[in-house]
């Protein structure tokens, strides 16, 4: 193996290593389900891409090149699938996404001492 293809393997493994990590940590963060679907979705199958890509680049080999292709593939398909099913079903079972209803124009923490608004303002 050239000193070229292990360094490929080693970075891409790296990175989707880290953005299953970001997944995770996404998974644990998020306030609901729908955001939590999207942190998985995303971030793991790329990640997984990542990682299935990286191995290609390891091995040499035409038969674990075709088997890991074959992998990658389904995981293309079968992810996102799979996560819109999810979400389709959380929408029928009647599941609502939790909506900000901060005002992102106001500071996050007011009181009534500190008023930003001048006196002679209309």
């Amino acid at each position: 193996m050239t000193s070229i293809a292990l360094y490929l393997s080693g970075g891409f493994l790296i990175l989707g290593s880290v953005l299953v990590l970001i997944s995770a940590i996404g998974m644990l963060r998020f306030p609901d389900l729908f955001t939590r679907i999207h942190a998985s979705s995303v971030a793991t199958t790329f990640g997984a891409i990542c990682i299935i890509v990286g191995l290609i680049f390891y091995n040499g080999s035409d038969a674990v090149f075709f088997k890991l292709a074959l992998i990658l593939l389904f995981l293309l398909f079968t992810g996102p699938t799979s996560i819109y099913a999810l979400a389709r079903a959380a929408i029928e079972a009647g599941i609502k996404p939790k909506i900000s209803t901060h005002n992102n124009t106001e500071p996050l923490h007011h009181s009534q001492n500190n008023k930003t608004k001048r006196e002679d303002a209309p």
